[in-house]
């Protein structure tokens, strides 16, 4: 204790260049476990975005594909998929249920999601969690809307608000089919998933915005009013996708190759965990390269430690000489050095957790709202433990360097003068 006091006190009469040093640790810690931490809370946040859906049916393409946007409304599908194969599908005994999705549509860049009142009954996120509406309720009339929360928030809407959606992923003018509003019925409380930035509407009222447009654009000289639109037969000619749960796990396997081996049109039916799977591996890279940079971080801000000691001790010869002209051995001398290692080490772990969960306190709301990811600010997982315990090793080995060099430092070197 006697060493770690002197050590503080050292490191107090050189306050200007411990502070920076451990400001350069700080920084590298809050950094490196940042990293991980974000990471970490993606990955179990695109984990979380489905949960309970045994199958996705699809056109055919490839698995990671079909996730993207079926699941993250990220990408286009390379095809649609008939609604009667969707109904063979739905119609298999061993389906317990199937819920159809019908995208390409959107409302100031926030997707339109066409389905049936079953996706609210089915549709699971976070471990089995249900969807709620926090205000109003599901839609029932052809031209009801019900809102992600993200959506209400940022563009302000309430309950009875009327709301224009427009062709495709761009909201302009000549795509948007204004003579057909639909009316806001429903908002849906905050899941963290991509549900909070999707508009849903009916099946149905997909079709009726669309009976008078063809190949993405309006039939010259046919205009169809929304009232008119309601007397037509709005059955699904096509959907986009088709999310389906299983009456036991048996079955997976089964379901999955009648649809890929479909006779009437290529379809395919992908695991969304395997899926999941293969794209954490096609981004891997990027998140190995996030913690080697990370990494390369820590060392410099370690270096910064071991350069600033070294210099020092250029300066403190006749300081070290002086305690060891009144007793202290040289194993005192190399713990002194080591003390100030570990004690700035230390400060800049801690410093860098602070700050870190300061930033997690301050951005959690805004990388929720903006990106859908939810950061748990919760204690330190065990991985975190160990690049911290990393670190705090690294210091040490790093103190050790200048430690040795005092420890060799001879009681005449100390003393004698340089000319």
């Amino acid at each position: 204790m006697a060493i770690l006091s002197l050590a503080w006190k050292s490191l107090l009469n050189r306050r200007f260049t411990a502070l920076l040093t451990v400001v350069a640790i700080a920084l590298s810690v809050a950094l490196l476990v940042g990293v991980e931490r974000l990471r970490t809370e993606a990955r179990e946040s695109f984990a979380n975005t489905l949960s309970g859906t045994d199958l996705i049916v699809g056109a055919r393409s490839g698995p990671v594909q079909l996730l993207l946007y079926a699941v993250f409304r990220i990408g286009d599908a390379t095809n649609n998929i008939s609604w009667k194969s969707y109904q063979d599908i739905a119609d298999l005994p061993k389906v317990a249920w199937a819920v159809p999705i019908s995208l390409g549509d959107s409302h100031r860049g926030f997707r339109v999601l066409g389905t049936t009142p079953a996706y609210f009954e089915h549709y699971r996120y976070a471990r089995d969690r249900e969807l709620e509406i926090t205000d109003g309720q599901r839609f029932s009339d052809l031209y009801d809307a019900v809102l992600g929360a993200e959506v209400a928030e940022k563009l302000g809407y309430r309950i009875g608000g009327s709301i224009i959606v427009a062709h495709g992923a761009s909201d302009v003018s000549f795509a948007r089919h204004d003579d057909k509003p639909f009316q806001v019925v429903g908002i849906l409380a905050r899941t963290g998933t991509p549900v909070d930035r999707t508009v849903h509407v009916s099946l149905e009222a997909i079709e009726a915005i669309h009976v008078d447009w063809q190949s993405g654009a309006p039939i010259p000289g046919m205009s169809i009013s929304a009232e008119q639109a309601r007397a037509l037969d709005l059955t699904p000619k096509a959907i986009t996708a088709a999310l389906v749960g299983l009456k036991s796990k048996i079955a997976t396997f089964q379901v999955q190759r009648f649809v890929n081996d479909y006779p009437e049109e290529p379809l395919s039916a992908i695991l969304p965990g395997v899926a999941l799977s293969q794209l954490w591996n096609l981004i891997g890279i990027a998140e190995n390269a996030l913690l080697i940079v990370s990494a390369f971080v820590v060392v410099v801000g370690l270096f910064g430690m071991l350069t600033a000691l070294l210099t020092s001790l250029n300066e403190r010869r006749r300081e070290m000489a002086i305690l060891r002209s009144v007793g202290a051995r040289p194993g005192h001398v190399f713990a002194l050095i080591m003390g100030e290692a570990g004690v700035l080490t230390l400060l800049g772990v801690l410093c860098g957790l602070s700050l870190l969960y300061l930033l997690l306190l301050a951005g959690q709301p805004i990388i929720e709202s903006r990106f859908g990811i939810f950061i748990a600010i919760g204690g330190l997982s065990p991985y975190e433990w160990i690049l911290l315990g990393t670190v705090v090793a690294a210091g040490f080995l790093v103190g050790s360097i200048p430690s040795y060099r005092a420890y060799r430092l001879s009681l005449a070197d100390g003393l004698s003068v340089r000319i």
